[in-house]
């Protein structure tokens, strides 16, 4: 076991002693890794378009597939909500679909006691399973829900684009299989880039969730009518917003 990891763990025993968890807001941790791996040249980025997006979970599918998660646990799924408008009754359907935001200032990162969680130099942010304790501080930081503790490896997993795909000259499994192409991911640093030109071309239309967090998320969401989504913009109005 690498002597981080070890001494980490032995601490941990010792301040846990009689308690089940240190809260986070008790761990006081703040490491901040420097970005490694991957390239400078590049910021991945994905873009999903929810006039495309029908809802068929194959991106969910096909994640779990390539990435081998538990059963029950997802990098990524489609979340259906019930949403009525303010002074309406009538209820419309939200088809969002979730995974890690890949943000620019990732909560999660400064929180890991031993590094595991860090952020490549493409942005891409990533897990060292060799180095992860499974300690769940990094779940309990993001505002997205968008990590779990993995059963199976007893370490922290998320969504990672792929990454290893990616590196290879592919696309990342959901976008792959996304049969409606309501998911495109791209180079934001090059300006021909698909997702780069729908950006600019749709400024006006791109939503973030929760941007009060800070977090600036690297995931875009067009389609996405803030008037619908006022909980997930960050202000919380639960008597509008149900999920299925």
């Amino acid at each position: 076991m690498d002597i981080s990891k070890r001494v980490f763990l032995r601490q941990l025993g010792a301040a846990t002693a009689g308690a089940a968890t240190i809260p986070l807001a008790q761990a006081k941790l703040t490491f901040a890794p420097s970005r490694r791996e991957g390239s400078p040249t590049h910021r991945y980025a994905m873009l999903i378009d929810l006039r495309r997006c029908i809802g068929c979970q194959s991106c969910t599918v096909s994640c779990a597939i390539e990435n081998q998660t538990p059963q029950g646990s997802f990098r990524t799924t489609v979340n259906q909500y019930q949403v009525r408008r303010e002074n309406s009754d009538a209820v419309t359907n939200v088809l969002l679909p979730r995974l890690c935001n890949h943000c620019d200032n990732p909560p999660c990162v400064p929180v890991c006691p031993v590094q595991a969680t860090f952020q490549r130099q493409d942005g891409i942010v990533v897990i060292d399973n060799q180095r992860c304790v499974g300690c769940a501080y990094c779940v309990q930081a993001c505002p997205y829900d968008a990590r779990f503790i993995n059963h199976d490896t007893q370490t922290a997993d998320k969504c990672t684009f792929c990454v290893h795909r990616l590196e290879a000259g592919l696309l990342p499994a959901c976008v792959e299989s996304c049969v409606g192409g309501a998911r495109i991911i791209g180079d934001l640093l090059d300006p021909q880039s698909r997702l780069r030109q729908l950006l600019d071309t749709h400024k006006d239309d791109i939503r973030v969730l929760k941007p009060d967090e800070k977090t600036v998320p690297q995931v875009f969401y067009l389609g996405l009518d803030a008037a619908f989504v006022t909980p997930l913009m960050g202000r919380s109005q639960p008597a509008l917003w149900q999920e299925v």
